[in-house]
């Protein structure tokens, strides 16, 4: 039979030090002061010896020594999770820094381009307007309406890009307001359509409609669902070849409106269907096919409809196979025909 005993030296963290070789050390040298006392003493460092010189030391004798080491051990452990928690605060400080940091530049990047966007935009029609203007004191008295045509074309379009600024602007300060009142959606849509249509026809697109022979009525500032419309079948125009189709159609049912633009145009890529309605945010083919853009219509109707209850959401099968924008509005329960005014 083979019996094994041993002496043991005992350091405390942190009192008798604080990095390994410290405490290794002063454990070493207990062991050693317990060594010279007997086989199977025990000792602390700096601390007087336990037990007796024959054998190994009491349970009475450990208790106090051991219940001081549990305790240090306990605030190690608490204070190894502070800094451990510390550290992880820190980690996740850094890194929302980053993305912040990260987010700015992007912002920027954004905001520089759209001011070089702007530019373009705003500049673009002038030299149409300019160049009518030069010509009006030349041409005959025939020549007349199509200049004045061109005039009003680019300035419609110009005060079209600053409505949309200006809209975007209130949208982000919160101060975009609307007048409602009760007005027919059938009458909303057909004001829309009077202004999309002749630029249709300059793109030889075909337009069908299909909406109720109803009134319907909804709770809304006419001037705002009027631009809500116009947007989406101006951006279908710009956004489909010469010659494609574009169609509208409106449902109703359980008390909610429903209205559709779809169109056979180049459509949405995967990539940036989930941010369409992201301001300045455009798909670089829809870039390259018609030039440039603010990026902001899109963000302007989603504003708009929320702003009257409703959501609209786009759909896409991919690049170049046309897109849907559906929007949806709450009805009044009232179904009688609107009021026509006098």
């Amino acid at each position: 039979m083979i019996r094994l005993t041993a002496s043991i030296g005992i350091s405390v963290y942190p009192e008798d030090g604080r990095d390994p070789d410290t405490l290794i050390a002063r454990a070493g040298a207990a062991m050693s002061r317990a060594r010279k006392h007997g086989v199977g003493s025990c000792a602390f460092h700096g601390e007087d010896m336990l037990g007796q010189r024959s054998g190994a030391p009491t349970l009475d004798s450990l208790h106090k020594p051991l219940a001081h080491f549990g305790h240090s051990l306990a605030e190690h452990e608490r204070r190894h999770g502070q800094i451990r928690d510390a550290n992880e605060q820190l980690i996740l400080a850094a890194l929302d820094a980053r993305e912040l940091g990260a987010a700015a530049e992007h912002a920027h990047q954004q905001q520089t381009a759209f001011l070089a966007v702007l530019a373009h935009e705003l500049r673009n029609p002038l030299t149409p307007i300019r160049t009518a203007a030069a010509l009006l004191s030349h041409v005959g008295s025939d020549e007349l309406p199509r200049m004045q045509a061109i005039i009003e074309r680019q300035v419609t379009h110009m005060s079209r890009l600053i409505s949309d600024l200006f809209d975007a602007s209130r949208v982000s300060t919160g101060k975009l307001r609307l007048e409602r009142q009760r007005v027919d959606m059938a009458a909303i849509i057909d004001e829309a359509i009077a202004i999309c249509r002749p630029a249709m026809d300059v793109r030889l697109q075909h337009f069908g409609v299909l909406v109720p022979a109803r009134a319907l009525p909804v709770d809304g500032d006419p001037v705002r669902l009027v631009q809500v419309v116009s947007n989406l079948l101006d951006n279908a125009s710009k956004y489909t070849p010469d010659g494609g189709e574009i169609a509208l159609s409106v449902v109703a049912s359980d008390g909610m409106l429903v209205l559709s633009v779809c169109d056979t145009g180049i459509g949405i890529s995967p990539e940036s269907l989930p941010k369409v309605f992201d301001p300045f945010v455009q798909d670089a083919h829809a870039t390259g096919f018609n030039g440039f853009g603010l990026g902001i219509g899109l963000t302007v109707v989603r504003e708009l409809v929320e702003a009257h209850g409703g959501s609209v959401v786009a759909s896409s099968r991919g690049s170049d196979r046309g897109s849907r924008f559906v929007v949806t509005l709450p009805l009044l329960e009232d179904m009688s025909p609107a009021p026509v005014a006098g």
